[in-house]
């Protein structure tokens, strides 16, 4: 297995006003994205070329949207990106970044 291209820990994964896991990962790796629970149980997984990424207008800087499969998710990082060796999730710009990367969108 390939090393991911990007990975998030402790990320806030909620769908429409339910909370699926507060403590949840995302992973991007073989052309995929995956959202997973604190314990490592997938959410939903798509290819990264169907997976649209976006900021929400509506939501203070740390809120991403990921469209998989038809749901919407809300996913909850970091405002900035951590300290080098502080735990904490990257800041929801390079999770949108990544998506665009993987899937070949540039920037």
């Amino acid at each position: 297995m390939a090393e991911p291209e990007f990975t998030a820990k402790g990320v806030r994964i909620g769908k429409r006003l339910r909370s699926l896991t507060r403590a949840g990962q995302i992973r991007i790796s073989d052309g995929r994205l995956e959202l997973l629970t604190s314990y490592g149980s997938e959410i939903d997984s798509a290819p990264v070329q169907a997976v649209r990424a976006s900021r929400p207008w509506y939501a203070p800087e740390d809120r991403a949207l990921a469209d998989l499969n038809g749901n919407r998710y809300l996913l909850t990082l970091g405002e900035h990106d951590p300290a080098p060796g502080r735990p904490g999730p990257p800041a929801a710009r390079r999770f949108i970044e990544a998506v665009r990367r993987a899937a070949g969108r540039g920037n």
